[in-house]
């Protein structure tokens, strides 16, 4: 079916999530490979399980500093450009001759900035999903009182997310305290937001396998507001931490990093395993002669046309991908 846009059509979408018991999965994209290495994990674990119209969620960064998936979708680096080319992929691929066309697709700007992000912010957003309106760069109260005016000027348009807490990256020297329950209400509450990114101890941007994902955190946050938090940073703790996220009132789960992070070392593996075909023999013969590799690089057949090509690498990292995208739908919906 077409992305599905309408802002009640969207809300209907989280309250059949909330139903279910599932987390809605936010998949961040800055490419097609990605994005549909998404829609194709999600199509086959549909049918596997025996139903046709999943729902996922696509999502894009813009000028967020961090990382501006939008900007790398193109290689001007320009992140107007990129979001388009981003969102005509996804118009594409659902389209009714696609082979994606009964999935459930959602679009959502991620981490648009309350500053660098204003052009768009005052565009016509119709055309997604959801945003998340991000001041968290800015202390509580004026973060409060730049997304209540978002709210109240978009709100009609499209769902929207807001921080209540700024996440740190975990490879920095400054952490943000875990996101306090009634500062999470009082934000919900002022800003009229329909969904809350908090701080629950995984923290943005993160790798580091010591990071405690904190559920009772969530669950005191849920008491007060329901099932209205969104969870980032997933990649920084092991899934097992996060398996069942809604009972803790996290009804979206938005990842990235384990994407990237996950699928590298695959495509890494593969081409030195078959260093000569992907290469050329004298370059491989230089790597081994400095050291980097083995002379057992050096067995097997000639260099191939086929492992030159964009093609076979892509092929990896969308096969690696869609692998990782199926173990979090295993976790966060249970047919």
């Amino acid at each position: 079916m077409p992305i599905i846009k309408d802002v009640a059509a969207v809300r209907e979408v989280y309250q059949d999530t909330r139903e279910r018991g599932w987390v809605l999965p936010c998949f961040c994209s800055e490419n097609l490979t990605t994005t549909e290495a998404v829609l194709s994990a999600v199509k086959e674990y549909g049918e596997k399980v025996g139903i046709d119209n999943l729902p996922v969620t696509i999502a894009i960064t813009c000028r967020y500093d961090h990382r501006s998936q939008a900007s790398y979708y193109t290689h001007t680096r320009n992140a107007d450009l990129g979001l388009e080319l981003f969102a005509a992929d996804v118009e594409t691929l659902c389209n009714k001759n696609s082979p994606f066309s009964k999935l459930r697709v959602l679009t959502h700007l991620d981490h648009i900035q309350y500053d660098t992000d204003i052009a768009l912010l005052n565009s016509d957003l119709n055309r997604f999903s959801s945003i998340m309106y991000d001041a968290s760069a800015l202390p509580i109260d004026e973060n409060i009182r730049l997304t209540a005016e978002f709210v109240a000027k978009k709100q009609k348009e499209i769902l929207i997310e807001g921080a209540c807490d700024e996440i740190f990256d975990a490879g920095g020297q400054a952490h943000n305290e875990i996101t306090d329950p009634k500062k999470a209400l009082e934000y919900l509450t002022k800003t009229g937001v329909d969904l809350i990114v908090a701080n629950l101890g995984t923290e943005h941007r993160a790798s580091a396998k010591s990071l405690q994902y904190d559920g009772e955190a969530a669950r005191k946050i849920k008491a007060l507001t329901g099932e209205k938090i969104v969870l980032h940073g997933t990649s920084s703790v092991p899934n097992s931490q996060v398996k069942d996220l809604f009972s803790d009132g996290v009804c979206k789960v938005n990842v990235w990093t384990a994407l990237e992070r996950d699928s590298t070392p695959v495509l890494l593996s593969a081409m030195v395993q078959n260093a000569v075909k992907s290469g050329s023999l004298d370059t491989v013969e230089q790597l081994v002669s400095d050291g980097f590799m083995t002379e057992k690089v050096l067995d097997g057949d000639c260099s191939l046309l086929t492992h030159f090509t964009t093609v076979y690498r892509q092929d990896i990292i969308f096969c690696a991908m869609k692998k990782i995208v199926t173990e979090y739908l295993d976790m966060w919906y249970q047919v």
